[in-house]
C-alpha cells in the first residue's frame, strides 16, 4: 500500500479531504488549523479517523495498554529533579503526584492505526503545514516517539509542560467520568518563563484562564505544549482513559533526558545517556 493510501484507509477523508497536498481542502483545513493553533496553541480536528475505525483504534489501545509502565510518583510540573536548586517560592517547588502510566513505542506494534499515521510521510507533511513548518522529525528517542497514555481510574496526568515543542495526539478511549484535558494557552514563551501565573495554576489562586476540551475517540489534536501547561484531570469510574501521542520536532535528533526517561518508562537505554551530554535543545527553558 502506498504512503497515500495509508492516509487514505485511515483518515474520514471524506470530513478532511487530503488526497491532494496542494488541493483546495488541505488548505482549508491547515488554515482553520494554523488560526487556532496562532490563538490558543491548540487545535482539534474532530472525528479525524474513519468512524468505522473507531472500535478497531479502541481495542488496539486496550490491547497493548497493560504494558503500561505504572508508578505513582511525586514530580513537578516541569519534570526536572526535585532536589533541584530553586528558589523556594519557584512553581517547580511544587510536588504533583504522577498516577498516569506509558506504553512506550518499543511495545507498540508496526501495524496498529496509531503506528500506520504516526510513520506516515503525507500524515507529517500536514501536521507541519497545520504549524506552519517546512517539516517535522520523528522523535528520535526510541521509546517517547510514540506512546499510549494510560490513565487509571483515581489518577490523573498532573500540570506539566512537554519537552517538545509541537505534540498531536488522538483519544483512543474516554474515561467513564473525569479525564479532561485542560490547558492554559502559551502561559509561558522561549523568552520567558511566566512563574507568577504557572504558580498560579498548580495552587489554585489568580485568574488564569484554564481551557477544557471535551475529546472524543478519533478525535486528532495539534498541541503546543512546550509553552501551554495543560493536565489530564482525575479520572473516575471503571473505565481507563487511552490516548496516543505522537511526539515530533522541527528538527532531527531529541532524545528525552536520563530523568524524566526514567519517570516515564521505568528504564533507560543507551541512546539516553549518551545524547544526555549533547542535548539538542531548541530554548534555555525548564524542561
Amino acid at each position: 500500500m502506498t504512503v497515500m493510501g495509508v492516509l487514505d484507509e485511515i483518515v474520514d477523508t471524506a470530513r478532511y479531504p487530503l488526497a491532494d497536498p496542494e488541493g483546495e481542502g488541505w488548505r482549508a483545513a491547515v488554515g482553520t488549523a494554523a488560526a487556532e493553533l496562532a490563538a490558543t496553541g491548540c487545535h482539534v480536528l474532530r472525528e479525524f479517523v474513519r468512524p468505522e475505525l473507531v472500535e478497531t483504534l479502541r481495542t488496539q489501545g486496550a490491547a497493548i495498554a497493560p504494558d503500561a509502565y505504572y508508578k505513582v510518583e511525586r514530580v513537578n510540573a516541569y519534570n526536572i529533579p526535585l532536589d533541584s536548586e530553586l528558589p523556594q517560592d519557584h512553581p517547580g517547588a511544587i510536588v504533583l503526584e504522577r498516577g498516569n502510566a506509558f506504553v512506550p513505542r518499543d511495545l507498540i506494534p508496526a501495524d496498529a492505526l496509531i503506528h500506520r499515521l504516526y510513520v506516515s510521510e503525507v500524515f507529517q507533511r500536514f501536521v507541519a503545514d497545520c504549524f506552519g513548518l517546512p517539516g517535522l522529525h520523528e522523535f528520535a528517542d526510541p521509546l517517547a516517539g510514540l506512546c499510549l497514555n494510560v490513565v487509571a481510574p483515581g489518577m490523573s496526568h498532573p500540570w506539566h509542560f512537554d519537552t517538545n515543542e509541537f505534540t498531536v495526539s488522538m483519544l483512543t478511549q474516554p474515561a467513564e467520568a473525569g479525564g479532561v484535558f485542560e490547558f492554559c494557552p502559551n502561559i509561558r514563551s522561549a523568552e520567558a518563563e511566566n512563574l507568577d501565573d504557572v504558580r498560579a495554576v498548580l495552587t489554585g489562586t489568580g485568574d488564569h484562564p484554564v481551557r477544557r476540551l471535551d475529546l472524543r475517540p478519533g478525535d486528532l489534536q495539534l498541541f503546543q505544549g512546550r509553552f501551554s501547561l495543560h493536565r489530564v484531570s482525575p479520572v473516575s469510574g471503571a473505565v481507563q482513559r487511552h490516548s496516543a501521542i505522537f511526539a515530533y520536532t522541527d528538527r532531527p535528533g531529541v532524545i528525552g533526558t536520563v530523568e524524566r526517561t526514567r519517570q516515564l518508562f521505568g528504564r533507560v537505554l543507551p541512546d539516553h545517556v549518551a545524547a544526555a551530554a549533547s542535548a539538542v535543545r531548541g530554548d534555555r527553558l525548564l524542561d
